[in-house]
């Protein structure tokens, strides 16, 4: 089942259950889904590693939304953010672990041959493409410094 089936099945039950966060947080993925999709100009659907993208940008722009509002006092802001995140979170796939994604980021190291912090882009290139959505950026870059300096 593509990700807008599952949206719009998952939207519906929303409705019906009154669930004005969870509604709101759907709403904004199916109009970044179809802001994406009419971007390009072609009637198909666009990839998943696209709709994953989409996807982690919008828990990254609810998870800034919420820190910002924590910082000045408002939790009565930062909770429907965080309630929008786990709502979104449903349609990513599962995330690695730290320890995951440090073996990972090791054995390209290990494969690549990369010393240095210099090397930091091929490693990150080489990571972000294997891991694929199921980590942060923030995350894997945290842990290729660690593993290069």
């Amino acid at each position: 089942m593509s990700l807008q089936a599952k949206l719009m099945d998952v939207m519906k039950d929303a409705m019906r259950s009154k669930d004005t966060v969870a509604l709101e947080a759907l709403r904004a993925i199916k109009s970044e889904l179809l802001l994406a999709q009419t971007s390009t100009g072609s009637k198909e659907e666009i990839s998943e590693a696209d709709e994953i993208k989409i996807l982690q940008r919008l828990v990254k722009m609810r998870k800034d939304s919420a820190e910002i509002f924590t910082t000045q006092n408002r939790p009565d802001l930062a909770e429907p953010e965080l309630a929008q995140i786990a709502v979104i979170e449903q349609f990513l796939p599962a995330q690695l672990s730290e320890a995951e994604v440090e073996a990972i980021v090791a054995k390209i190291i290990a494969e690549t041959g990369a010393s240095g912090i210099a090397s930091m882009g091929k490693v990150m290139g080489l990571a972000s493409a294997e891991i694929g959505g199921q980590a942060e950026g923030k995350t894997i870059s945290a842990i290729v410094k660690k593993l290069l300096v």
